[in-house]
């Protein structure tokens, strides 16, 4: 993966390279500045357009992701009844972990191309996903559809967008993705009324299709509005894609081990919240909607700690909010287990929404911020992988776990719980480690 500024990455990198840009033109004869590109201007008109194709772009990846909870509780209660919900939870997790095992792959290819050549095949790829999957009615159907197709063509424009967004933005780079990022929980909280609906009306095979529609449509804008900043690069073949070596920097190391302990339970209320929601007596339509609610109150945790992160440091709000993740499991959610409350439960999705909003923003730009710049793409590359790994693996333990209680949630959720704050810990020896090499209480 290259070095270019990508995620949170480009905190780092982007004002280096503007920097590096700067002092070049300042010292290069007058000849040879007329070789060099010229960068259009940060932000601007260029750059705001882009970010709103980059937020549309993610509103309808990671967006219909993020209503994975709508389709476990559907095909549990319909076409897929026969199937336990950790063989189901196998569709959305190969989804996710497609969002980042090729990210490595998509960057370069985006540094050395740009975003076109990515962007219209993964658009028409995800379109034709849901066309084919409102065909579908067998598992193995769903599973290439859903999971495999629309998970690579989702990959591929998530990785885009958030490569190109981060180009446009150096002094409000956190601001500015965060608010790209935030069209996920947008998506996140439309999609599942939407699906929800118009199951309702015209079934699910009409659904889909209505779907595919919408994204299709909105997809066509991003296209047209995403646009790169940088030159584009020369496809180097000796650069190396990962490397786990990396893993013996303990700052880097320990925030990798930290991330995935995090990353392993923070899906489980996005899927499992609605079916639980139903076991204890909410109505069908709104244990639905605790999905949008969860998605509504991470739009502002996408864009607020992103912002506060730029004054504060990154990695103590990410320590803060990782911890805080599986805390509120702890004390808003497994009590619920024994004492039902529909009040309570839907507070447990605002909490619970707004922090792992703010730890999905910040995840990225603390990865850029565990090391050395010469190392960047190589660990991105490497820390994506183990995410991957996080994600295809986190929803089918809990679905198992689910299973052999009975159906009791309560183990899912000790699992889900345990999982992030050990995680949200270990990021905070992590940021120790850091702090104490760059003498410094705010990184």
């Amino acid at each position: 993966m290259s070095s270019s500024p990508r995620f949170g990455s480009a905190d780092t990198t982007g004002h280096e390279k503007d920097m590096e840009l700067g002092k070049s033109e300042a010292s290069s004869p007058p000849n040879e500045l007329q070789n060099k590109p010229v960068l259009p201007p940060e932000e601007g008109t260029a750059g705001w357009l882009c970010s709103v194709g980059c937020t549309i772009g993610l509103f309808c990846t990671f967006g219909f992701l993020a209503a994975i909870g709508v389709f476990q509780t559907t095909y549990q209660a319909t076409m897929l009844s026969a199937y336990t919900p950790s063989t189901i939870s196998w569709i959305f997790t190969i989804q996710l972990s497609l969002m980042w095992i090729l990210g490595p792959f998509f960057g370069r290819f985006v540094d050395t191309y740009g975003p076109t050549p990515i962007l219209v095949p993964c658009s028409i790829l995800c379109v034709f996903s849901l066309c084919m999957l409102s065909l579908s009615h067998e598992y193995y159907q769903i599973f290439l559809s859903q999971g495999l197709g629309f998970g690579l063509g989702a990959g591929g424009i998530f990785t885009t967008c958030l490569v190109v967004g981060g180009q446009w933005f150096v002094k409000r780079r956190g601001l500015a993705m965060g608010i790209i990022q935030s069209g996920s929980s947008l998506g996140g909280v439309i999609f599942p009324f939407f699906v929800d609906l118009v199951i309702a009306n015209v079934g699910f095979a009409g659904a889909m299709r209505y779907t595919a529609l919408f994204i299709g449509i909105l997809l066509v804008i991003a296209c047209l509005l995403v646009k790169s900043r940088l030159p584009k690069k020369k496809w180097n073949p000796d650069l190396r894609w990962f490397d786990f070596a990396l893993l013996k920097n303990k700052s880097f190391g320990l925030y990798t081990i930290g991330a995935f302990l995090v990353m392993w339970g923070l899906w489980a209320p996005f899927d499992y919240i609605s079916s639980f929601a139903l076991s204890i007596g909410f109505t069908p339509s709104l244990a639905i909607y605790l999905i949008a609610i969860i998605n509504a109150a991470s739009i502002p945790g996408r864009i607020l700690p992103g912002h506060i992160a730029d004054k504060l440091g990154y990695f103590n709000v990410m320590t803060l909010v990782s911890i805080l993740t599986g805390v509120s499991v702890f004390c808003l959610w497994i009590p619920f287990d024994n004492h039902h409350s529909q009040a309570g439960t839907i507070i447990f999705a605002l909490v619970f929404g707004f922090v792992s909003g703010a730890y999905v923003a910040l995840l990225m730009p603390c990865a850029a911020k565990s090391g050395n710049l010469e190392t960047l793409g190589q660990r991105f590359g490497t820390f994506q992988s183990v995410i991957a790994i996080a994600a295809l693996t986190g929803l089918p333990i809990q679905g198992a776990i689910l299973v052999a209680n009975d159906g009791s949630y309560l183990g899912l959720q000790i699992f889900s719980a345990v999982s992030m704050v050990l995680g949200g810990l270990i990021i905070g020896i992590a940021r120790i480690f850091i702090a104490s090499a760059s003498g410094s209480a705010k990184v």
